[in-house]
């Protein structure tokens, strides 16, 4: 992990280079390099701990001409975060170097084996090991780079997106993958690599996304040719990409997250648009009418996700109960892999996943394919590997997230849910036609309702230097709320690296109340529903114990504003679609907590955006 970079062409490489690590910073990063064949004949490497600018301001006085270059952001798996362990990584001669995404499991086992054969190594990197590896074997066996790549990925185990430069060929790049996603870009007289779209769109809008135990080679002058890791040459699959270069941009806004919190009114209409009729009375996806007998067929629904689509699992999950009467179970994806779980041909599983790349979500898809499941996707990339994995899906259409706290993908992925799930009840008639109509209508004004919400921007703001002190915080809630509170938690976790829980408020009795005095926050989702008279009692055992509570209520609300400290109000509506609009504030006060104690909001310490690692 986490950024690749590459071209091979008639530019300077260099400005292109820096301008796609840049444009990849979103994924999460602790140190950056560059790799580029000189005018001259030479390979210069050259990196920096921190930030793209870090190694911008090294680069200043150094060599950075060439047409030819590979370029990498890092986010640490072996060895401390450092220059020394910044990729690119060259061999022992200085003849090739290496970029790398994944992990190679096995790395000890063949560090050693080349120490034993005199191979000396500068970093404490897996990814070293791979070079040195190709080098041995190019030497050993008298073999062109190609070939050596393909007989040291036969010796490797783990996953990898690579990209590999031999200064004595330097009309050619080599890049494989394995679990780990690859873009080339196919340009007019050149070619661009990026471990996803957003480096490579500048450029051209042609590109072919890599399959796993592909090897593409790239050499100027020459068509793209991608062949297995045995040698069999592939079919040639060009895409052409989609995506709105303003939609990266920051538009004004201090922070892309502020930006895409600010963004879901309109995602939300995008990602219901083309589903949702014109009247506002039916909901029709096309995995419905393309599969409709594996889906009303389903006797479980499993969800498999990780972090926040987690979260919105948990949301699906009382969707599915409540309208479809499915049995539903979800699951951390890390969990479900490695647990030997039931699963048969009778269940349909759901992948949920922002990036479309996470690598333990893919690997419980290909375990519950092995069992005879099928599977449903929901993602925001576009031609990322999990639809390719799936059976069929849908795309929140929410458009690039950059934040590396999702804010905009978690209402796309929970909006998604619930159209899946009142088509599925629809069908199933679990749902009366009056409820249908009244839930669909109403979905459809949630955007209006997340337009209202987003004015407690500026009372979130001034809020927010109330908590910096905080050590540690609480959130509460129950039903639908329940996994809003996890979701407001991990929120704040992650920018501000402040310690926060999430509890059901029914369970807070049973061990967490130990902890709340005058110094624990404690912030409450207490919209108006079935459970509203069982929270208000759960604000009282938290006030008597002097305990500072924040609330989100309803308009309107007169009884909570007598126990809260402070009051976030928010506009009605149905229970279910209460997390769309309630997420709007706890994601502010999350970002404006974080902004007032100068952490870095869009890229916080040791997160990832696309996580292809285990």
């Amino acid at each position: 992990m986490c950024g690749i970079v590459g071209y091979i062409g008639s530019k300077k490489v260099y400005p292109i280079l820096i301008k796609g690590l840049k444009r990849l910073e979103y994924r999460g990063y602790d140190s950056a390099g560059v790799a580029m064949i000189s005018d001259s004949g030479d390979l210069n490497v050259y990196k920096a701990k921190g930030k793209v600018d870090n190694l911008t301001e090294y680069c200043n006085d150094k060599d950075v001409s060439g047409c030819v270059g590979i370029a990498h952001t890092r986010w640490a798996t072996h060895g401390e975060p450092s220059a020394r362990n910044a990729h690119p990584h060259y061999s022992s001669t200085h003849n090739l170097a290496i970029i790398h995404n994944g992990i190679i499991e096995n790395y000890a086992d063949i560090k050693t084996q080349l120490q034993a054969k005199g191979v000396e190594f500068k970093s404490d990197t897996d990814t070293e090991v791979l070079v040195q590896l190709m080098e041995y074997i190019m030497v050993k066996k008298n073999l062109a780079l190609l070939e050596a790549v393909q007989v040291a990925l036969h010796q490797v185990i783990g996953a990898y997106a690579i990209a590999i430069i031999d200064k004595r060929d330097p009309r050619q790049i080599i890049a494989a993958r394995k679990q780990s996603p690859l873009v080339v870009g196919i340009g007019t007289d050149e070619f661009f690599l990026g471990s996803d779209a957003s480096p490579i769109i500048d450029y051209t809008d042609k590109v072919v996304y890599l399959e796993d135990g592909n090897i593409a080679v790239i050499r100027l002058g020459e068509e793209l040719k991608v062949i297995s890791i045995l040698g069999e040459e592939q079919e040639l699959k060009v895409k052409t990409v989609d995506i709105n270069l303003g939609q990266i941009e920051k538009g004004g806004y201090e922070h892309f997250m502020l930006k895409e919190i600010f963004e879901q009114p309109e995602c939300l209409m995008n990602c219901m648009r083309g589903r949702i009729n014109v009247e506002g009375n039916h909901v029709t996806l096309s995995a419905m009418i393309d599969y409709r007998q594996q889906l009303l067929g389903a006797k479980r629904i499993v969800i498999v996700a990780c972090g926040t689509s987690w979260h919105a699992g948990l949301i699906g999950k009382q969707l599915f109960e409540n309208l479809c009467r499915i049995p539903c179970e979800v699951e951390y994806a890390s969990e479900f892999r490695y647990r030997n779980p039931v699963v048969t041909k009778d269940d349909v599983v759901i992948a949920i996943s922002q990036s479309g790349e996470t690598a333990d979500t893919l690997a419980a898809i290909q375990l519950a394919k092995e069992q005879g499941a099928f599977i449903f996707g929901i993602c925001n990339a576009i031609g990322s590997s999990i639809p390719r994995a799936t059976d069929t899906g849908t795309y929140i259409h929410v458009g690039p997230e950059i934040g590396v706290a999702s804010t905009k993908a978690f209402t796309g992925q929970v909006t998604v849910l619930s159209m899946l799930a009142l088509c599925l009840a629809a069908e199933r008639k679990t749902i009366s036609e009056d409820l249908y109509g009244q839930m669909v209508k109403e979905l459809t004004q949630i955007p209006d309702k997340m337009e209202q919400a987003l004015k407690t921007n500026e009372q979130i703001e001034h809020l927010a230097p109330i908590f910096t002190y905080a050590k540690n915080c609480l959130y509460l809630g129950r039903g639908y709320n329940f996994p809003l509170a996890l979701e407001g938690a991990l929120k704040l976790k992650e920018i501000s690296y402040i310690h926060a829980e999430g509890y059901p408020a029914a369970e807070m009795k049973h061990g967490p109340i130990a902890l709340i005095d005058s110094e624990m926050p404690v912030f409450v989702i207490a919209t108006r529903d079935r459970l509203y008279e069982k929270v208000i009692s759960n604000i009282q055992e938290v006030r008597a114990r002097g305990g500072r509570v924040t609330a989100l209520v309803t308009e309107g609300d007169t009884q909570i504003q007598k126990f809260a400290d402070h009051i976030i109000t928010l506009p009605d509506t149905l229970e279910c679609f209460q997390p769309l609009i309630a997420s709007i504030p706890l994601q502010l006060l999350a970002y404006h907590i974080a902004v007032c104690k100068g952490k870095d909001v869009d890229r916080p310490r040791n997160l990832a955006k696309s996580v292809t690692v285990e």
